[in-house]
């Protein structure tokens, strides 16, 4: 089955400057949850690749993290969908780690969670640019959306013509991407 990575909070959840701490506070954005359906009825594994720095911050615990992955999950298979794997980053910024994107460890482990050779190719949705140089560094297909920090992203690109992510192909959300996905490449 072919394999798609979707960032977390921006993309599939409505993002927080103060960090999504709690699971009442853990909103789908709306159209999303409906989207990762619509992706794994048409054949697709979503893993999820999610810096989750209120951890390493003391904002929240690993286990109210587990619930609102527990909550998503529980919205998905109420529309008979499911996530394959969820890999989240506890660091903050000014910890060394491997895994925070930008950095592809998060990536690497997918890759290996899903038993393949290579994730090029293979799609990311995010919302930001740290999102889009994690796909970059493991040759997949980036994508960006206007949701969450995704318009801010799209304004720094768009402000800068020579910056790497000129061509990105963007979304106004990962309802609209995997509708355009499903039409035109499913």
């Amino acid at each position: 089955m072919p394999i798609l990575v979707l960032d977390r909070d921006g993309v599939i959840n409505k993002d927080r400057d103060d960090y999504v701490r709690t699971v009442e506070q853990w909103v789908p954005i709306p159209g999303s949850i409906e989207a990762m359906a619509r992706l794994v009825h048409a054949g697709w594994d979503i893993y999820i690749a999610t810096n989750q720095s209120g951890l390493g911050r003391g904002y929240y615990s690993e286990a109210v993290l587990r619930a609102m992955h527990e909550h998503m999950r529980i919205l998905l298979a109420r529309l008979g969908a499911r996530v394959e794997g969820i890999v989240w980053c506890p660091h903050t910024p000014s910890q060394s780690c491997d895994c925070r994107k930008p950095l592809p460890g998060m990536l690497d482990t997918i890759r290996a969670l899903a038993g393949l050779n290579s994730l090029s190719g293979v799609p990311l949705i995010g919302d930001s640019i740290r999102d889009l140089e994690a796909a970059d560094a493991r040759a997949m297909r980036p994508f960006l959306v206007r949701t969450g920090k995704g318009q801010i992203s799209e304004e720094e690109i768009s402000a800068n013509p020579q910056h790497s992510f000129h061509q990105v192909k963007i979304y106004d959300d990962l309802a609209a991407w995997a509708d355009d996905w499903l039409i035109n490449q499913g």
